[in-house]
């Protein structure tokens, strides 16, 4: 048998059908039989070729003409990290942990940074390039590189190093550099958005507009006193189940460890202070750095032999004259410099430290001597003759200058790594004794602490405390007993916990919930019979009746108050929404409404007349913000189409297994 389907397998027709079967998997789908595991990226974004728009979405084709880009999953990661302290920051001890280590938060990171790819893709087609003059200017511009209003470069490295992700300044550069890239597409386009006259004219109309009201204040019904009856008891009951479950409960015993501050006049042994300054010395000396001023020659991309060469002989002239003595170089830079962000400056670029310019400007900066300038140096925005004004060698800092500062940090340490050894002899106890807080207690010094039951976001104490409250309902805390790990609620504050007891969330009997049952039966007909009274009265008012003949029969105050603006409180704010919600009256008929109070009252008005805004009555520079910022919101609006827009064109892979 093996053989018959052997020898009807090898002849021409079956070598044909095994021909036309390898097509389509040379173009469908091989990439899930060759690739699927192999993907170490958090997402990938894929474009067709600029020269073929309509490239289909093949395997073999993508594979060799599509351009792609990948947020790997270590960028995704610091994403997620710093989005995760960013919370933190804003949301304090109401932050919640675990719940923001699920997919949707994941998957919101990483969305943005999707969208800052498919940005990337798009510039780089776009062949757009930002250069250093604009990158330079950026930086400057930054405060927190700043002091007293001047940029300054050691406080920029210094805070490169201490950021949550310590950086070069030529790392900080590139990245700042790719951002400037991505944003500069949707920057464009929010800033072709404009805004005509006749739309802020109609807006202003809208936002200036007054209406004439009339409006009776219903006050709430009487208190309702009448029985319920055991039915209506029931009936509530079970129409509103979930408003009578007790929620789950747990209580506590825990130990809570601080680290003990040393006192700022406890000695500190020299030797040791002498020590730690050696580990740190290299954090207060300050680097090398140039002050220095530059002519640039720009050499367009893609110029040919001819620009290249003019561009490098007119910077030869420029580099001749800088050099010949007496030669005004700033007065060159005004006149001859390319670059927009310094030739005003006379071609300043402050001081500069290594790792701030590109490698061969940098490279012959640091290898000129005071008060030199240079022949012309080639980059890839052109040629630069470069003048050096000033050297500042940096220096070390000695000991002395800085004993007060090293003290206390030798004592901060100390205070620290006492602490530390405090948090291990615990956890060594609790290792051993996972079942008891008594050993962890004895190893630590400290005394048992308890928390009566307490429900989530109705504790007190450390009980208050997000952190706590996620461990201490946690399954692994509530079904098995053990003590807790380490819970750190602030620096240097930490506490373990146990549940003694827990309750599950459970619902309560109509016998124990029955006074509350009968009052919200009672305010609920109360809410009822409000609502129809005053929707009786908006139905006279529809069929001719006056507001004030109405407010007589009830020996209610009516009042009319004409002119009212959007947003006034009469008498308060829900009530104005209802006003302008209300169409405009026809002809003499007035429009009739009613909104209902939350004290229980009911407000019944009559809309009488409606006064557009007049925009010429608002100065020039009120209706020039307003213009401003409706052009802000369109252009804001236009880059976010852009942005859907940008993705629908691209191929979008999201490997959540790398997340």
């Amino acid at each position: 048998m093996l053989q018959a389907l052997r020898e009807k397998t090898s002849g021409w027709i079956a070598i044909a059908i095994v021909a036309v079967l390898a097509v389509p998997f040379a173009f469908f789908g091989m990439e899930q039989y060759l690739f699927q595991n192999n993907a170490d990226y958090a997402a990938k974004v894929e474009s067709p070729p600029k020269w073929w728009q309509s490239a289909p979405d093949w395997w073999l084709v993508r594979k060799f003409a599509w351009t792609s880009t990948e947020v790997s999953a270590d960028e995704f990661r610091q994403a997620f990290d710093a989005t995760r302290e960013q919370r933190r920051e804003q949301e304090g001890e109401a932050f919640d942990a675990r719940a923001f280590e699920t997919m949707e938060s994941k998957r919101e990171v990483l969305e943005q940074l999707i969208d800052r790819a498919v940005l990337g893709v798009a510039a780089d087609r776009a062949k757009i390039v930002v250069g250093d003059a604009q990158v330079q200017e950026i930086i400057r511009s930054i405060p927190a590189f700043q002091v007293e209003g001047r940029f300054d470069p050691q406080r920029y490295q210094m805070a490169l190093q201490s950021s949550r992700t310590p950086q070069t300044p030529r790392d900080f550069q590139e990245s700042l550099r790719v951002d400037l890239q991505r944003a500069l597409v949707p920057q464009a386009i929010a800033e072709t958005a404009f805004v005509t006259n006749g739309e802020s004219a109609r807006l202003m109309r809208l936002l200036g507009e007054r209406r004439d009201v009339s409006f009776v204040v219903v006050p709430p019904p009487a208190v309702d006193t009448a029985p319920v009856s055991d039915a209506d008891q029931q009936a509530w009951y079970t129409s509103n189940a979930a408003r009578y479950r007790e929620p789950e409960k747990v209580a506590l015993e825990y130990i809570e460890l601080r680290s003990n501050e040393v006192a700022a006049d406890t000695p500190v042994d020299e030797a040791e202070a002498r020590a730690h300054f050696e580990q740190v010395k290299s954090r207060f000396a300050t680097a090398e750095r140039r002050l220095a001023s530059h002519i640039l020659v720009e050499v367009p991309a893609g110029a040919d032999e001819a620009a290249q060469q003019a561009a490098q002989k007119k910077a030869a002239d420029i580099a001749a004259k800088a050099q010949a003595p007496g030669a005004d170089f700033a007065a060159l830079a005004r006149e001859n410099s390319d670059d927009p962000g310094s030739k005003d400056g006379g071609g300043d670029l402050g001081w500069v430290e290594k790792g701030m310019m590109a490698g061969p400007f940098e490279d012959a900066l640091f290898g000129m001597q005071a008060g030199a300038v240079s022949a012309p140096v080639r980059t890839d925005f052109g040629w630069h003759v470069l003048q050096l004004r000033e050297v500042d060698a940096g220096k070390p800092v000695a000991f002395e200058d800085v004993r007060a500062d090293m003290e206390k940090e030798v004592r901060e340490g100390d205070g620290s790594r006492a602490y530390n050894e405090q948090v291990g002899r615990v956890v060594d106890e609790i290792n051993k004794n996972p079942m008891s807080l008594e050993p962890a207690a004895a190893a630590g010094g400290v005394q048992i602490q308890t928390i009566a039951p307490f429900a989530r976001g109705a504790g007190s104490g450390i009980a208050a405390n997000n952190a706590v409250v996620q461990v201490a309902f946690s399954e692994a805390l509530t079904q098995d007993g053990t003590v807790s790990d380490p819970i750190e609620i602030a620096p240097n504050h930490t506490v373990f916990i146990r549940v003694t007891s827990h309750t599950p969330e459970r619902a309560q009997p109509l016998e124990q919930v029955r006074e509350r049952v009968i009052a919200e039966v009672r305010a609920d007909r109360a809410r009822k019979q409000a609502e129809a009274a005053a929707d009786a009265m908006v139905a006279e008012l529809a069929g001719g009746k006056t507001l004030q003949a109405l407010a007589g029969e009830r020996s209610l105050q009516a009042q009319d108050v004409p002119g009212i603006p959007r947003g006034a409180p009469v008498p308060d704010a829900t009530a104005n929404q209802a006003y302008f919600r209300a169409a405009p009256p026809t002809a003499d008929k007035p429009t009739p409404g009613k909104v209902m109070m939350n004290d229980g009252s009911a407000v019944v008005f009559a809309v009488t007349k409606v006064e557009p805004g007049n925009p010429d009555e608002a100065p020039e520079q009120e209706r020039a913000m307003l213009r401003q910022q409706l052009g802000s919101l369109l252009g804001n609006e236009d880059a976010e189409v852009l942005q859907r827009s940008l993705r629908r064109t691209m191929k979008i892979t999201v490997n959540e297994a790398r997340l």
